[in-house]
């Protein structure tokens, strides 16, 4: 008799938006594949193709959102194609926001499902818990899960280390600073991890900096030009290592929160931060270069970070956990990473101390 072999299943979350009016008139949820397509391709042709349908249809069905709304979406110009109206700007990138700030939250929810699904199909393979603070890279984790589970949990960096010392997880995954490093961040660290007691699993190198708009209008150079008065800031969320790394650049630079126009605005992830830009409605913002690129923006570095993956020692002799390592050390993995803009995974998978890695003494 041979065992039956059982393909695991795995699923994914996206948000989708539904417009209703006080008489029940419903809008298509495509209407924002139209919108992308039209602001990246300048063509209702190209929309009607990723659409499935005929120009025709697609010009009837735009008239019908045009009378939902009240107002254009969608502009043609003679000769320069179909042109985005600031109404359907507004919504394209309320969506695209929408999409990056829940992002994190929707994935953990999924890889819950996809665990329990996995019970259902009597999936018998080491399970690897890793509570992260998100990233482009660890996102590509559940891609390259041979022979393990996986249940990646995203959680703010402190929620992180908490849930590794109480043993909730077998990872906890974060950023490390090569150089800006914030004294509560020390105390931070100095809390949670003991010398001697966890070790590294070397993940990637990530470039922040600042996020501005295309061609940089404002001349945005330097982050002592948050205090200008025609430039106007989206921060990022407190508890988060950005927000941590923002607020050193600042005081570093002896620059008060009330000199920077929009600091109690926020958003919870870089992908959000650089579609709030994207839309005109900030200047700049910090975070990583991927998320600047994705949305056709300008980058200004000013530091490096290094992206790890922190465990117990003896974690390491898990099976799941070499069953990782020797994931993110193919050249496939390698291959995924070398597509995100200001990523480096130069030594991923190689093992460190955690004291060698902090540019400071625990």
């Amino acid at each position: 008799m041979t065992d039956k072999i059982v393909m695991s299943k795995r699923i994914k979350i996206k948000p989708a938006w539904s417009f209703y009016d006080e008489q029940g008139e419903y809008v298509d949820p495509r209407l924002f594949v139209l919108l992308s397509s039209v602001h990246h391709s300048g063509k209702l042709t190209v929309a009607a193709t990723e659409l499935g349908m005929s120009y025709r249809h697609v010009w009837n069905v735009l008239k019908k959102w045009t009378d939902f709304f009240g107002s254009d979406l969608v502009e043609l110009k003679k000769g320069r194609g179909a042109l985005l109206t600031p109404l359907g700007e507004k919504l394209l990138w309320a969506e695209q926001r929408a999409q990056a700030r829940f992002e994190p939250q929707l994935i953990s929810i999924a890889s819950e499902l996809n665990l329990e699904i996995q019970k259902h199909l009597m999936v018998k393979e080491p399970l690897l818990k890793i509570a992260a603070s998100y990233g482009y890279a660890i996102a590509l984790l559940p891609n390259f899960t041979n022979k393990f589970k996986l249940d990646l949990q995203y959680r703010s960096y402190e929620e992180s280390f908490d849930a590794l010392s109480k043993g909730e997880c077998n990872i906890a995954a974060f950023h490390l600073p090569t150089d800006i490093v914030s004294q509560r961040l020390i105390d931070i660290y100095s809390k949670y991890f003991k010398a001697n007691t966890y070790k590294v699993i070397r993940f990637v190198t990530r470039k922040q900096g600042l996020i501005v708009q295309k061609d940089n209008p404002k001349n945005i150079s330097k982050i002592e030009d948050l205090k200008k008065s025609s430039v106007k800031f989206i921060n990022r969320q407190k508890h988060s290592g950005t927000r941590l790394l923002i607020d050193e650049l600042l005081a570093r630079s002896s620059i008060e929160s009330n000199d920077v126009i929009g600091f109690d605005r926020f958003e919870f992830t870089h992908s959000a931060i650089a579609a709030y830009v994207a839309s005109g409605m900030a200047d700049v913002g910090i975070g990583i270069e991927t998320a600047a690129r994705q949305f056709g923006l300008d980058f200004i570095p000013l530091t490096t970070e290094h992206y790890v993956l922190v465990c117990h020692q003896n974690t390491l002799k898990e099976l799941s956990v070499k069953r990782l390592i020797t994931e993110i050390k193919s050249d496939k993995f390698h291959e995924e990473v070398s597509k995100l803009a200001g990523y480096e995974s130069t030594a991923c998978g190689d093992i460190a101390d955690l004291e060698d890695m902090l540019p400071w003494d625990l």
